[in-house]
């Protein structure tokens, strides 16, 4: 193991009927106002919408509210956001959907702490240095963004798709009730779970020391999701699948994978970001488009790591053989695997490659995904 600092200050409320108490929640955190972000109107058809008020009225907040929250969220909206914070004098932020609108909350308490654009800490301009603090009731699955300080916005005025990640975000307590989970569509369904593996497996295949003990949580991670994925697929309504599911996919990104692992990074997420930013792809869709193709470019890299995921999860004995099973369960849970398929022309690989070349700079990786290292991955695809 090598030496890390591991910390993560959320505190998880898991399970049925918890939503409902949402306003006590944040009343005993402290808090008398809040700002209600979500998305462009699924939690009204529910009702989850309503208990949300209920509860912020029964817990005596004074609430404003942000709807319009997309996949691919908008820099745009964020603003919206901050503005509401500021003039309205809001001490909390409660994010109310999926991983879309929970990273909106997290810029928007960042922003809302600075005098400055938020789009500056995204484009390493400037480090944040407070927030307002962040709860979240989680109606998807995929990111951990419910249990991590991560936060991907994209500015839609110059399309470019990018990240911060700092403690100061990570929300104060998230709500994970695997109930309002069970009407995601099977798409999106397939996409979460292609999002789960991607966060657990780059540093698995990239760094350059991986304990054993990590690479087995990794395993775990990841047979766990293709296993609840195939069962969910198959029964909707099953709970412990739904649970089950949405627990790992919290712990594939919450920082306990890579603690103790050196010098591993997000290629597959640099590159999908591109994807996503010009052709507003499902981010899940983007990867698992990207991640076959990625692998092919790079196995030889760390082959002995490549085919030890070939045996583990697969039960092959080769390299080459655990990508074909991996891209083909892409397939069978109807996640595109080629350009084409996610809609996208072969002749946008230089555009592509252009913006995840840029992208690159910023997260220090420039020097192995240049340009044309980017070119030659997409072409696979």
């Amino acid at each position: 193991m090598n030496d890390f600092t591991y910390y993560n200050p959320t505190k998880i409320e898991f399970g049925k009927g918890k939503e409902k108490n949402i306003g006590t929640y944040i009343k005993e955190a402290g808090f008398e106002s809040v700002l209600l972000v979500y998305g462009t109107g699924s939690i009204k058809k529910s009702s989850l919408y309503e208990d949300t008020i209920t509860s912020l009225k029964n817990a005596g907040l004074r609430y404003e509210e942000l709807d319009g929250v997309v996949s691919n969220p908008l820099l745009s909206r964020v603003h919206d956001g901050i503005k509401i914070a500021k003039n309205k004098n809001i001490q909390a932020i409660l994010g109310v959907g999926g991983g879309s609108v929970a990273d909106s909350v997290k810029a928007i308490a960042a922003g809302a702490k600075y005098d400055g654009d938020v789009w500056d800490f995204f484009i390493q301009r400037a480090q944040i240095k407070e927030a307002l603090p962040v709860f979240t009731v989680m109606t998807l699955a995929a990111t951990a963004s419910e249990m991590n300080g991560n936060s991907v916005i994209m500015n839609d005025k110059t399309k470019q798709k990018y990240s911060i990640s700092s403690v100061l975000v990570n929300p104060v307590l998230s709500v994970i009730n695997p109930e309002l989970m069970a009407s995601v569509s099977k798409d999106y369904l397939a996409y979460s779970a292609v999002d789960a593996i991607a966060h657990s497996i780059e540093v698995y295949f990239t760094a350059s020391s991986h304990p054993n003990f990590n690479s087995r949580i990794v395993e775990s991670i990841i047979k766990s999701i293709m296993e609840t994925t195939e069962i969910l697929i198959a029964d909707p309504d099953n709970y412990k699948a739904r649970g089950e599911f949405a627990w790992v996919a919290t712990q594939a990104l919450n920082g306990l994978t890579p603690a103790g692992t050196l010098g591993g990074s997000f290629p597959n997420h640099l590159i999908e970001h591109a994807l996503s930013a010009l052709y507003n792809v499902a981010h899940g869709a983007g990867l698992s488009v990207v991640i076959p193709a990625w692998m092919k470019w790079y196995k030889d890299q760390n082959l002995s790591q490549f085919e030890r995921f070939a045996k583990e999860i697969f039960g092959l004995d080769n390299a080459d053989a655990g990508i074909e099973a991996l891209e083909s369960w892409f397939a069978k849970i109807g996640s595109p695997i080629t350009l084409k398929e996610a809609g996208i022309p072969q002749d946008a690989i230089e555009s592509l490659a252009e913006n995840a070349a840029e992208m690159a700079t910023f997260w220090g990786m420039s020097e192995i995904y240049t340009k044309d290292v980017i070119v030659e991955i997409l072409e696979k695809a």
